[in-house]
């Protein structure tokens, strides 16, 4: 049995390392880590041997880079020259990284790393140095992706499990991608997404949906759920096709206009249930915010047939919160624990998946992500 769980936060003002028994009970917070630098993008690799904290940072002085630490973040190592930067001939400039993935148990040293502009990297020595996966780069719809509100980032990875040649990406506002050969070549994955700012009958395009964060459980690689801009969805397919379950969720989590509801940043799969999964929805596009200024989470345990608001402990009156799209998680302990972390810099936990909350950091700087692992 784990002794606990450890969190790695990222903030706009550097990262922070909090620790929980395994009851969640005591929680201490280490940091910060990087004072000053954004850091939109952590992860801890445990393979080969080694604990590896890998973190994408953004200095205003020195820019956007990937540093790492063995030992636990005592002691972080800065590259000389960048560890991951685009290659001349494709005219680009890394403005950020957004997602660091592991690679899987048969793939010891292959760390991938998500950027703006959109692109995937992939580096072959735990992440020290990275190369463009160039069968994305120079994939045909690229010219036509359109920067989301944060950006044109690339900001999911997702490993297959099953298959260590397939992975999805997202793009926002891009859409789901997929490859089966290792980057080689890629398919876009959107057939059911809609896209209700376009006239009906082109609201399904094959591209160019404004994906939020797409999740799955590790046992059922098949089923994939997806936060969009305007709803929520399921794949049972690998995301081949996409139906929406946004519709059953509760009034209180309204749609923007005849949009299907809900409009949020994360998706968050259980990670012992593939049907139950948990969302977070605000109150619209233009105001980001908790709907009617209070916190609730939902939880569906039947695939997104059904939704139940999750409100004990969450503050239900002028609470204006902002969740991002990497900024809730579940640990792995039994059962599981939820976490989420605000833009106005609290941290939320659950230990009994969901039923009830309590807020175990408060006036951190704004939360951009929070990863967990057993301690």
């Amino acid at each position: 049995m784990a002794d606990g769980v450890m969190l790695l936060v990222g903030t706009t003002k550097g990262a922070f390392v909090l620790r929980a028994d395994a009851g969640r009970r005591e929680v201490t917070i280490e940091g910060p880590h990087f004072p000053g630098e954004e850091v939109y993008s952590l992860a801890l690799d445990r393979r080969d041997g080694r604990d590896r904290l890998l973190a994408g940072r953004l200095s205003m002085h020195f820019g956007p880079g990937i540093g790492w630490s063995d030992d636990g973040g005592v002691t972080w190592t800065d590259p000389p020259e960048a560890a991951i930067a685009f290659p001349a001939d494709t005219g680009a400039s890394l403005a950020r990284v957004w997602q660091i993935q592991p690679g899987g148990d048969d793939q010891p040293g292959v760390v991938y790393a998500g950027v703006e502009p959109a692109a995937l990297f992939r580096s072959a020595d735990g992440g020290e140095t990275f190369t463009l996966v160039r069968g994305l780069w120079d994939h045909p719809h690229r010219a036509q992706w359109e920067p989301g509100g944060g950006g044109l980032c690339l900001h999911t990875i997702l490993l297959d499990g099953a298959d260590p040649a397939a992975m999805w990406v997202a793009i926002s506002s891009g859409g789901l991608y997929r490859t089966a050969d290792g980057g080689e070549t890629w398919e876009a994955r959107n057939q059911g997404i809609r896209t209700p700012f376009l006239p009906e009958g082109e609201d399904l395009p094959e591209f160019g949906q404004c994906v939020h964060k797409v999740d799955r459980h590790p046992a059922r690689p098949e089923r994939l759920f997806l936060q969009h801009h305007w709803g929520t969805y399921r794949s049972d397919d690998r995301g081949d096709t996409w139906v929406s379950i946004g519709e059953s969720m509760p009034a209180d989590a309204p749609p923007v206009g005849s949009v299907p509801r809900p409009f949020g940043f994360p998706v968050v799969v259980h990670p012992h249930d593939p049907d139950t999964v948990y969302v977070i929805p605000l109150g619209s596009d233009m105001q980001r915010w908790t709907v009617d200024g209070a916190c609730r989470v939902y939880r569906s345990r039947d695939a997104g047939g059904t939704w139940e608001a999750l409100t004990e402990g969450l503050p239900q009156e002028h609470a204006y919160l902002t969740v991002l799209r990497d900024a809730f998680v579940a640990d792995p302990l039994e059962p599981a624990g939820l976490w989420f972390g605000t833009r106005t810099g609290e941290v939320f936990a659950s230990a009994d998946e969901g039923d009830s909350w309590r807020c175990v950091a408060r006036h951190l700087p704004p939360v951009t992500c929070v990863r967990a692992y057993t301690a």
